[in-house]
């Protein structure tokens, strides 16, 4: 196995770090394009989406315990921790960027590049490649020129970080304080099964959850626990049917179903608050759901550093969101023919 580039615990809370940013950058990304979907249509797709946006939450809270059992501070409220959109992903692919954008053929097609399979096997050398300066939100700190071409990779350089040092320092990596784990009992959005991490065991199946969950592990159509994988429930919706147990990847077998690319409403991508400054009450809707997000965010890093009770008023917060970012996508745009309003998740961050 070729050697971690993780070597230090600062290095693995760094890497971690950039996990929840990687995590969270999805979120905005996926429930944009979700609540863009007209409401009485696209039942299968609507589904598809909010499965796949309740599972990168499960994410976000897995990666929260792995900062916790190694004593790091989970923190979603720092400036620059919610990207300008459009942007690449913190774990350094540069070969595309999300963006706020309306349910569509393209941004199904650029969930898949999010999704992306990656082979990663014990004797392979993790993929390396330039990076353009300050065209990502983050990378490994020792090696600026180091990307990953899919978020598996990432994972499991993750794992390999945690292998390494575990076999340098033993149970003494796992020096975080237990109280602040999420347990199941407390983890509110559903999505797959919370674990608690608190031994190097813990640590490998949360980080190959979140990556099988995700692309599937080895391209597998499958996660390890029988569910399909984001990637694969996102190619049934450019492929217009759903896959069964026992079918090949991009050959789904199962019931058809259609998608009606037209039944979405017509928000402007990557719509940012000056784009609203010609209607003062539009303008204030905006920033007051901007607020109102941040107000969620800091609400997750309460939870996550100590109070874990606070997932649940977390989760009326995202209700509010959710209001709010359907009351922008029904207002039409000043002085843009045909073009509707759209949430900006534009958070400054705390200082």
């Amino acid at each position: 196995m070729s050697d971690s580039h993780i070597k230090t615990v600062d290095d693995l809370k760094h890497y971690l770090h950039l996990a929840m940013q990687l995590e969270h950058a999805t979120i905005p990304v996926y429930i944009t394009a979700l609540y863009s979907i007209k409401p009485g249509t696209n039942a299968d797709a609507s589904h598809i989406m909010r499965v796949i946006a309740v599972e990168e939450m499960l994410h976000l809270t897995l990666v929260a315990n792995l900062i916790n059992a190694i004593g790091g501070t989970p923190d979603l409220t720092v400036p620059g921790f919610v990207p300008q959109f459009p942007t690449p992903l913190p774990d350094g692919e540069n070969d595309f960027k999300v963006s706020l954008m309306k349910f569509s053929k393209e941004a199904v097609q650029t969930f898949c590049k999010i999704e992306r399979p990656g082979q990663v096997s014990p004797g392979k050398e993790r993929l390396r490649k330039k990076v353009l300066a300050g065209e990502q939100m983050g990378t490994p700190k020792h090696d600026e020129t180091l990307s990953y071409y899919s978020i598996g990779e990432f994972y499991a350089e993750i794992r390999h970080g945690f292998e390494t040092l575990h076999a340098q320092m033993g149970e003494a990596l796992f020096c975080g304080d237990p109280a602040r784990q999420v347990t199941p009992e407390q983890y509110y959005s559903g999505g797959g099964k919370l674990l608690v991490v608190s031994d190097i065991d813990s640590a490998r199946a949360a980080t190959e959850l979140i990556a099988g969950q995700g692309e599937g592990l080895g391209g597998h159509v499958y996660d390890a626990d029988g569910e399909l994988s984001h990637y694969f429930r996102l190619d049934q919706l450019l492929q217009g049917r759903y896959y069964r147990h026992g079918d090949q990847p991009h050959a789904p077998s199962g019931p058809a179903f259609g998608v009606d690319w037209d039944a979405v409403l017509p928000i402007k991508t990557d719509a940012r608050l000056s784009d609203f400054a010609a209607d003062p009450e539009l303008h204030a809707a905006a920033s007051a759901f901007n607020s109102g997000y941040a107000d969620f965010l800091a609400q997750l890093t309460q939870a996550f550093n100590g109070d874990p009770t606070l997932l649940m008023k977390a989760v009326h917060s995202m209700f509010r969101v959710r209001d709010a970012i359907l009351q922008l996508m029904h207002h039409p745009l000043p002085g843009v023919e045909g073009v509707n309003a759209a949430p900006t998740f534009e958070i400054a961050g705390r200082a």
